[in-house]
């Protein structure tokens, strides 16, 4: 019994071939595995339930010895029971012995097949650990089961109907934006919604759209008040600047006629042109505006169906995107809506971060509230859910079955003996105890009914 008891104190001390010492850190290759302080102590403790469940061997193994000479002494019929139970007790303790090393390395370092099964069957075990976990953690029905029993819905209103819960969830809503807004080069998003925008336009014709939209305007009479303003403004203009008008029509006559004439003919030109836009400012009904109504009318009609007309819109919108006052204008909006919103996001008091507490606020009293909110909410999570794991399942396990791949086995081993190993010795206690009174039992009963 020595050798086992040498074979074990060596096996706890050494791992892979290590000399006997202080346990130092795994190497980078060991995908992390360090013994810390906690294990140490874990591995001490199993070190302390080895000595006792092979002192409990040595035990029935000396009690064995000492009823054998007993019984050739002629001590009695006892000597037989005891023998018998200290007997079975060893080949209990011995099987145990053995089922419990064999799991973490080769007992005496024997070449026994199906032993060191943790070393050697490692990946196995990574594989079939990520494809459990895959089918009961990561089955559709397994996922949204559980979601349904959380009630995501009710308990995510209630939560968010909390005005404490509220003003922290805007809170981190308005450093998240913050951050990503600083993050954001400005150049390359004005490019992207310069191009955007621009090639938005592009592909899309104006003209139709423009045609019914000014049809709309004229049949609702919405284009009167600009009427109104153009002349209005355009009678002020005459009344003040009427020396003007009439050096104009003056300027344009021919040098030969007499400069009275001139003056005749532009102070009657004047007052023609002002009684003009007067009739036009004070005359709802005035056959100018008239024409102006049937202009646009036309004009409207043409943007629609006239091939020409839309065709030289459609230039028109080109050349205009094309100037580069235009996508600096595009550009530079970023710039604005950018300061903006960080603006507004850095104020707590800002009408953005009011209205998303506000918001968020109805939203918890309405999800706590309304079951079919509730239902929506939850569904949404549920198919969400169901979509990852069904989708990506494979993807998941993965990262257990790689990350168990890439685990060194002796330190593997070592870390998952020095967590479990004190609970397997109790089997072998256990064993030799069982062993012992089965084999009293067995001893009993054959010399009950064997004579």
């Amino acid at each position: 019994m020595g050798a086992v008891e040498r074979m074990e104190r060596r096996d706890s001390d050494t791992a892979a071939g290590a000399a006997r010492g202080p346990v130092a850190p795994a190497a980078p290759g060991a995908a992390g595995f360090a013994f810390g302080a906690a294990d140490e102590e874990r591995r001490h403790a199993v070190r302390r339930m080895k000595t006792l469940a092979t002192g409990l061997l040595l035990a029935v193994a000396v009690v064995y010895v000492l009823a054998k000479w007993a019984g050739s002494a002629g001590a009695g019929g006892w000597t037989g029971y005891v023998a018998a139970a200290a007997e079975a007790g060893m080949v209990g303790a011995l099987a145990d012995w053995f089922a419990v090393t064999a799991l973490f390395k080769r007992p005496m370092g024997l070449p026994i097949p199906h032993t060191a099964i943790i070393p050697t069957k490692k990946d196995q075990l990574g594989q079939s650990l990520g494809d459990f976990v895959g089918e009961n953690f990561l089955s559709g029905e397994v996922v949204r089961r559980r979601l349904r029993s959380v009630a995501v819905g009710r308990r995510l209103g209630g939560w968010l109907a909390d005005p404490a819960n509220a003003d922290r969830v805007t809170a981190e809503v308005s450093t998240a934006l913050r951050g990503a807004l600083t993050v954001l080069r400005d150049s390359d998003v004005q490019a992207v919604v310069g191009e955007a925008i621009t090639r938005r336009a592009a592909a899309q014709e104006i003209a139709p759209g423009l045609g019914t939209l000014l049809e709309r305007v004229v049949a609702e009479g919405g284009h009167t008040r600009v009427v109104d303003l153009v002349v209005a403004r355009a009678h002020d203009w005459l009344v003040e600047h009427g020396d003007s008008v009439m050096t104009a029509v003056s300027g344009g006559a021919p040098g030969w006629t007499p400069r009275f004439v001139d003056r005749k003919v532009g102070d009657r030109v004047y007052k023609e042109l002002l009684r003009f836009v007067t009739e036009m400012r004070d005359m709802p009904a005035h056959p100018a505006r008239g024409a102006i109504d049937r202009f646009l009318r036309d004009f409207a009609d043409d943007l629609q169906s006239d091939p020409e007309t839309r065709a030289r819109v459609e230039r028109l919108k080109s050349e205009v995107l094309g100037r580069g006052e235009v996508q600096d204008l595009i550009a530079s909006a970023w710039g604005s809506v950018r300061a903006m919103i960080v603006a507004a996001a850095e104020d707590e008091r800002s009408e953005l971060r009011l209205r998303v507490r506000a918001a968020l606020l109805s939203l918890g009293r309405r999800l706590a509230a309304e079951e079919r909110l509730q239902g929506k909410v939850d569904g949404w999570l549920e198919n969400a859910a169901v979509y990852v794991v069904t989708t990506y399942q494979r993807e998941i396990t993965s990262l257990i079955t790689d990350t168990v791949a890439g685990w060194d086995a002796a330190q593997t081993s070592r870390k998952i003996e020095a967590h479990i190993g004190r609970d397997l010795q109790f089997i072998r206690i256990n064993g030799t105890v069982v062993g012992a009174l089965a084999g009293l039992a067995i001893y009993a009963v054959s010399q009950a009914f064997g004579g």
